[in-house]
Parts: C-alpha cells; structure tokens; sequence
C-alpha cells in the first residue's frame, strides 16, 4: 500500500467525550434532556448535520435544527481539545509509516477546519499531505469523491490504495472507490462493521502498520 487514507473520529482520534459533551450541551440549549455518550457515539460518521438531526430527534423543525448546528458548531470549535486524544499506537504507527514512504492522507465528514485544528493541537498536521472534510466537497463518505480526489493528488492507484476506519462509512466509501478497506476495532462503531466487513480488520495500530509495511516489503 502506497496511500492510507484515515478516517478520524475513531480511528486516529478518541473524541467520544468532547462530540458528546458538545452535542449534550446543544441539547440543553434546545430546551432536551442530556442523553449517553454510547448513543452520541452511535451517530458519529455521517457529518454534524446529520448528527444534530439525530440528537434533535424526527419532531423538530429544519429551521430549529440549523439552530442547533450553529449552537453545535460554535460548542465543539471551543471544547473539541478538552478531552480527546490519540488512539494508543497511532502517533509511531504514522510515524513509521511516513518514514517508510507510505503517503497519507485524512478523509472525515467532520468539517474541515475542525479536522485540521484536532490534527495540529495534536500535533499530527506535519504527517498528511492532504486533509479533507465532510465540507470540502458536494458530497460525503460514502461517496468516493474524496478517495479519487487523494489519489489523483498523490499519483497511486486503486490497487495501492487503502482506506481505514472504524465504521460502515468507511467500508462502503473504500468499495465505492474500489480500494482495500481496512478496519480498526478500537473505535466509535466497530460494531457497525460486522454488517459491512472490512478486507482487513485489526485490533491495534502496530497491526496495520506492520501488514503494510510488510506488502511493500515484498514488492
């Protein structure tokens, strides 16, 4: 594999604690009760739209949930470092593979500036040569749009190119771009994956790294 494509939430980034934080204060400013972090989870990976849709429920007015967003949004942009923090292994497993000369890249349907800032707080901006977000295109994961974007930027083909994440978004956004789809156990939705499974699944971040280290190895 020459090209990783990373999710974030889930995959490089435990950020359960600050999204449900911000989406229990949302819900408080709407006048709702606070709900689980294990539900705010469930409804990671779809984008901030979608996930205020979720969290204000079926009943409430589309003008009420763009209020919601903004409230959310403006939340998140101050707390989103409260709390979160890379997965165990992930900060040496990029560090090797960057070394080994893989390319990597980050593709969410978190927005982009919000994707950027977690990546340099935590300071993993220097390790991808590209970041994309739910917002950096017209359409989000599952659509392959940002997979072939990062290919054509990077100069790999499909046959070289893996997308890694912890949930069905990914699976699905890897098999509608005819890429390797690898997913990671550790996550916000590895339950989602049993539905949707990956070409390869791992437990720990020194797993992936060393299956694509040893590909091009052997090449």
């Amino acid at each position: 594999m020459d090209l990783l494509i990373f999710d974030l939430d889930g995959t490089l980034i435990d950020s359960e604690e600050d999204l449900a934080n911000s989406v229990n204060a949302t819900r408080v400013y709407m006048g709702h009760e606070p709900i689980d972090h294990d539900t705010v989870a469930s409804w990671v990976g779809n984008g901030a739209p979608v996930l205020m849709r979720r969290a204000m429920g079926p009943d409430t007015s589309e003008e009420d949930v763009g209020r919601a967003l903004a409230y959310f949004l403006e939340y998140y942009r101050e707390h989103m470092l409260d709390h979160t923090e890379l997965y165990p292994g992930v900060r040496r497993g990029l560090d090797l593979l960057r070394e080994a000369g893989v390319k990597l890249a980050v593709l969410t349907n978190k927005p982009v500036r919000f994707s950027q800032g977690i990546l340099e707080g935590l300071e993993l901006g220097k390790h991808f040569f590209r970041v994309y977000g739910g917002n950096s295109f017209e359409q989000k994961k599952p659509h392959p749009i940002g997979v072939e974007k990062l290919m054509e930027e990077s100069g790999v083909d499909r046959e070289h190119t893996m997308m890694v994440g912890d949930s069905y978004v990914d699976v699905r956004t890897a098999r509608n771009a005819g890429v390797t789809a690898a997913g990671v156990t550790w996550g916000l939705q590895p339950e989602s994956l049993k539905e949707d499974p990956p070409d390869l699944l791992v437990d720990r971040m020194d797993e992936l790294e060393k299956y694509v280290l040893e590909s091009r190895h052997r090449r």
